[in-house]
């Protein structure tokens, strides 16, 4: 008898059965009758939608006609689909823009109005664009237990879309949204990301353009962020000094930094190479910045020249100079200046991580 072989494969996020056998044009023909089976083109394939059922209806299907070898068909659990909601109203965009304008006014950074007005669209469309006017606690809850929850997101993301809410209705509105059945998330603790110097070293050693190793040294060099680095301009050098101001960074705060020598000598020498107008990194026009999506693509480039296969980010070199200064003995309150922490707490984390405090703890297991 004839044999066709199931397993299991993907179509984009769907899973699907493949149906495998040797060419044969009888067996072929009579595949490709059953209902909902469909050939691919690119896997050169035969396949059905996945379903709990579907092995049932394919045994039945080629009974007398085919064996099916389905040892390899494992059983899969099926992504939950779920309703698409409705486009946002004509209204409520206005009313959002004008959220925007407020929190623009308010000094908000780029990041917090993008994420808020998102977090407030993605609240409007699911009450199905409900007027903020009859909008209760209840609506906030039910998006919380039937959106949020429902669909597994971050205890991240909840925070900021409760926040958006929140913070539209008691502003715009002059209308307080405290529903108590909402708990606010524990925020899980994740230790940070952490390069050894090593491989800090054959990072931004590893590109032969001067603007490039400049940009990432200088994060590291520093442990800025990735908008606290586009945004330095020329006249925040202080080489003299050898500071650098990092103006309006994580919260608005102004901070110095020092620069080494050797980090002063690297940008000395892109200076001279690249004569920037008015940001210390432009981008391809004259006097505007850098875009954070090249400065991606130069850390993912340097990533693959080094042979580096960790999924690292620009915030690792960040993480990394904050824990390298701890292991070299740097106190932690000059440490959170540096970084420009608003708590120690956030500093504290990075104890967790340093090799020179956990290094030393002997393992029981070396005394049996």
């Amino acid at each position: 008898m004839k044999k066709l072989v199931l397993k299991n494969d993907w179509m984009g996020k769907e899973p699907i059965i493949r149906i495998e056998f040797p060419y044969d044009f009888e067996l072929k023909e009579y595949v490709k009758q059953f209902p909902g089976c469909s050939w691919d083109t690119k896997k050169k394939v035969w396949w059905v939608t996945y379903e709990d059922s579907m092995l049932s209806a394919l045994l039945q299907y080629f009974k007398g006609k085919a064996w099916l070898d389905y040892s390899e068909l494992k059983k899969v659990e099926i992504p939950k689909k779920f309703a698409t909601l409705p486009e946002l109203d004509v209204f409520l965009k206005e009313e959002i823009s004008k959220f925007e304008d407020w929190m623009r006014n308010k000094r908000y950074s780029e990041s917090t109005i993008k994420n808020y007005k998102g977090g407030l669209a993605l609240f409007f469309r699911f009450t199905g664009n409900k007027s903020p006017d009859i909008i209760t606690n209840e609506d906030l809850e039910s998006f919380h237990k039937n959106y949020i929850i429902r669909r597994k997101f971050s205890a991240s993301f909840q925070s900021l879309i409760i926040n958006a809410v929140k913070l539209y209705f008691s502003n715009r509105l002059k209308k307080n949204l405290d529903p108590k059945g909402i708990e606010r998330p524990k925020n899980p603790r994740i230790l940070p990301h952490v390069l050894s110097k090593e491989e800090v070293k054959r990072i931004l050693e590893v590109h032969q353009n001067v603007k490039h190793r400049a940009m990432l040294s200088l994060i590291y060099a520093c442990g800025l962020r990735r908008s606290e680095l586009l945004n330095i301009k020329i006249r925040d050098i202080d080489t003299n000094r050898g500071m650098l101001l990092i103006r309006e960074g994580k919260g608005k705060k102004d901070r110095m930094v020092p620069l080494s020598g050797r980090i002063l000598e690297l940008l000395r020498e892109y200076y001279k190479y690249e004569k920037p107008k008015e940001y210390l990194f432009e981008g391809e026009t004259i006097g505007s910045k850098y875009s954070e999506g090249s400065l991606q693509k130069v850390l993912k480039t340097a990533l693959q020249k080094a042979g580096i296969g960790k999924p690292v980010t620009l915030h690792w070199l960040r993480h990394s100079y904050a824990t390298h200064l701890l292991e070299s003995g740097t106190d932690l309150r000059y440490i959170q200046e540096l970084l420009g922490h608003k708590s120690s707490k956030t500093t504290e984390i990075y104890t967790h991580v340093s090799q020179k405090s956990l290094g030393r703890i002997k393992s029981p297991f070396d005394d049996l």
